[in-house]
């Protein structure tokens, strides 16, 4: 920060004790002592925005730090501003300095991201409203929260609360500044380890040379051997990928294809093979050392093109549906996953619990690297620990041994007030925690989303007082005439209150805006106590629960997979839409489920009921086409039922029959192909478990092309495609 934008005669702090040589003197000794140890530290500056933002651009020019970077919404003279939506920008590069101004917003997920970026010796500067009313403030980032006809004054602050008692708790990491108040006592830090100079400064840790062998392994081994690379933050993991990367380019002509959410996410990848390639030719998610290549693709376009690929990067693999993970695991034989422990947006922990077990039946000879050693600051670093403990990003759910024996019969099932959630940080982490498992994409907004977001509430299953399922539920619906005609003539659309306005603009029923809705938002239940029943059970009581309060239509909308519609068709809560796009997030389409509570609930849900189960045919064989055969067959098979279509004849058997003898062409035996396996209750979805079955569906009902479906299933072209076709009906005809 350059000095000369000080203005010397500006008026810091009103207490007359506070002068610059004083200011100068405790930061002297915070950096010092900061950057002996290579430790991270955080300055609160509590106070008015103006107070803040002048108290911010006067320590930061004390500072005399180089790289330091303001996230506000509020331009600063002489000073790199980005702002808070532009925040996660930084990930991948480094400052000496960020001074996030919570006046402009205390997004938590800018905030998680962002301190990852500051190096040892650093600081991160936290200007927000006086502590002890904070919470009272009017904060503009509650608005990703503030669902109509909710606004940011009306949102809670318990969230920003417990981020002020954990700042409170915290002396060893944070310095607190306020507007008014005596300069506080500079604390201790803890002494770093002494740190191992490399003898080659393209590794910074051994952690990270060992990972680059490795991954250099996965390529010159065995193939179907995935190695997994498991950090925190600031371990240097997407760097060890680009320089693998490099290497592999520099020794042989090979195509490696690099995935992640974004590519935003791996630019640290790219700039590390530039380092190493500086002759090569770059291009924005390419980086081409002569026939040799890096490349960039997003997971649903990876999963669903025939891409050639010598060696696949995942990175930040928390963040990606376990399915794309598990098609890319079918698809490529040399793979590498990258994931963060504790991810801003997205948990190792989740990760490894939803995909170890596919990882030992597809590829049992895979392989894990933890790398432990920080690149950017030294072990032990107080801001990490008081960034985890302020987003919950260590949350973790209850151990294995203590809640192994629970069953549906010893289990308590209650409804949990907010209030008491915020007030017991036991209860709070173990809720979240088994929240972050259960979903692949749990970021540090949800965490305020559960304390704040208004319409919620929460339900748990408790063993011993130690959580092992938990619910988020969400109330919506009970729009006004006005609105609701605005929302139905596509004027509006309030924030949140998915499963009406999904009714009213997709399915056409004005009637649905009126009704109060309950939509479960997440359901979790502890790892180890999966398919027990404590999910269902704990759906019923709360099914229960809502019908008590006046709920009309009760339900959910998730990406659709075998494994959740079985779970919901239990308890006859049955689809009545599917979104006709892939999720960009879960590379999933997603299905909106639900059952009816109330007379006027039926009306509404009977009429959606029926327009899924007669327009769904015809979805599968355009919009559709690409759709998960299981998933299809499943939502075929458990709602074609009262479709008044006709059903097989005696011709049709013998046109079938022959058919499958090859005595009749696939064009003449199309339509009583097509009625079979249209006609509800005759098989079963596991029925389209065979290569041959799944043929037979994606060409009869999807419509797909001769040639999409021999590449598909990699048959030498519609010759085979045929036989396939004529065994899957014979093999029908058969049961």
């Amino acid at each position: 920060m350059p000095t000369e934008c000080y203005d010397s005669g500006m008026t810091l702090i009103e207490t007359p004790s506070f002068y610059d040589s004083e200011l100068l003197a405790l930061m002297d000794k915070l950096l010092s002592r900061a950057q002996q140890v290579r430790h991270r530290h955080m300055i609160v500056l509590a106070g008015n925005a103006a107070w803040c933002r002048d108290a911010g651009m006067r320590l930061m020019a004390l500072s005399g730090l180089p790289r330091v970077t303001w996230v506000s919404s509020e331009q600063q003279e002489c000073a790199d501003v980005v702002s808070i939506s532009a925040a996660k920008k930084l990930l991948g590069e480094e400052r000496d300095a960020i001074v996030f101004d919570a006046h402009s917003g205390f997004d938590p997920d800018a905030f998680g991201a962002v301190s990852g970026v500051i190096c040892g010796g650093g600081l991160l500067v936290l200007l927000c409203p006086p502590l002890a009313q904070w919470e009272n403030m009017n904060d503009p980032a509650a608005e990703r929260i503030a669902i109509w006809p909710y606004n940011t004054e009306d949102i809670s602050g318990r969230f920003l609360r417990r981020i002020v008692r954990v700042i409170n708790a915290s002396p060893e990491a944070v310095t607190v500044i306020e507007q008014g108040a005596a300069l506080p006592v500079v604390h201790a830090f803890a002494k770093a380890q002494d740190s191992v100079d490399m003898p080659d400064d393209i590794f910074r840790t051994d952690d990270q040379r060992a990972a680059v062998t490795a991954i250099e392994h996965v390529l010159h081994g065995h193939r179907r051997r995935p190695l997994v690379l498991v950090a925190d933050r600031g371990r240097g993991k997407t760097v060890a990928l680009g320089i693998a990367a490099a290497q592999l380019l520099q020794t042989q002509t090979i195509h490696i294809v690099v995935t992640a959410p974004r590519l935003s996410a791996v630019q640290p990848l790219f700039q590390q093979a530039q380092k190493i390639l500086p002759e090569a030719s770059v291009r924005e998610g390419c980086v081409q050392w002569g026939d040799a290549s890096i490349q960039f693709i997003a997971p649903d376009v990876l999963c669903l093109s025939a891409v050639p690929a010598d060696l696949v990067l995942v990175d930040e693999a928390a963040a990606i549906p376990v399915t794309l993970l598990q098609q890319l695991l079918t698809r490529y034989s040399r793979l590498v996953f990258s994931t963060t422990t504790h991810g801003y947006e997205g948990t190792g922990r989740g990760f490894a619990v939803r995909f170890r077990q596919t990882l030992d039946e597809q590829t049992p000879g895979w392989h894990q690297i933890t790398l432990q050693t920080p690149v950017r600051w030294a072990e032990n670093d107080p801001l990490e620990k008081l960034v985890f403990k302020m987003l919950l990003l260590d949350a973790t759910s209850a151990n294995d041994e203590q809640v192994g024996t629970a069953t549906v019969d010893n289990v308590v099932m209650e409804k949990i007030s907010r209030d008491a959630l915020v007030n017991n940080e036991f209860l709070l982490a173990q809720v979240f925690g088994l929240l972050v498992v259960a979903h692949y994409r749990t970021r540090p907004n949800d965490l305020r989303n559960l304390l704040d977001g208004p319409g919620l509430s929460v339900y748990i299953s408790r063993y011993q007082g130690q959580v092992v399922a938990t619910a988020l539920v969400a109330t919506e619906g009970d729009f006004d005439a006005q609105i609701a005609e605005a929302i139905f003539a596509g004027q509006r659309r309030p924030r949140g209150h998915l499963m009406p306005q999904s009714l009213m603009v997709h399915a056409g029923l004005k009637d649905a805006a009126g009704l109060h809705c309950t939509r479960v938002m997440r359901i979790a239940v502890h790892p180890v106590l999966q398919q027990k029943g404590l999910g269902r059970q704990l759906l019923k009581h709360i099914k229960n629960d809502v019908k008590k309060q006046g709920t009309d239509l009760f339900g959910a909308s998730f990406g659709a997979t075998e494994s959740l519609l079985h779970f919901w068709a239990h308890e006859n809560i049955l689809p009545v839409r599917i979104g006709f796009r892939r999720g960009h997030a879960s590379g999933e389409y997603s299905v909106m489920v639900l059952a009816a509570l109330s007379a006027a609930g039926e009306k509404v849900y009977a009429a959606a009921r029926a327009r899924f189960k007669r327009d769904l045919p015809q979805w599968l064989a355009d919009p559709l086409q690409m759709l998960d055969v299981a998933v299809s067959a499943i939502l075929l098979q458990r709602n074609t039922d009262g479709i008044e279509i006709a059903l097989p004849d005696q011709h049709d058997v013998d046109m079938l029959f022959a058919f499958s003898r090859g005595e009749r062409t696939y064009e003449d035996a199309l339509a009583p192909i097509w009625r079979l396996l249209i006609t509800p209750g005759k098989k079963s979805t596991n029925a389209f478990a065979d290569v041959e079955h799944q043929v037979l569906f994606i060409k009869v009902l999807q419509k797909q092309s001769w040639a999409s479906v021999a590449h598909r299933f990699g048959l030498a072209g519609k010759a085979e495609v045929l036989s396939h076709l004529r065994n899957g009906v014979r093999q029908l005809l058969d049961r």
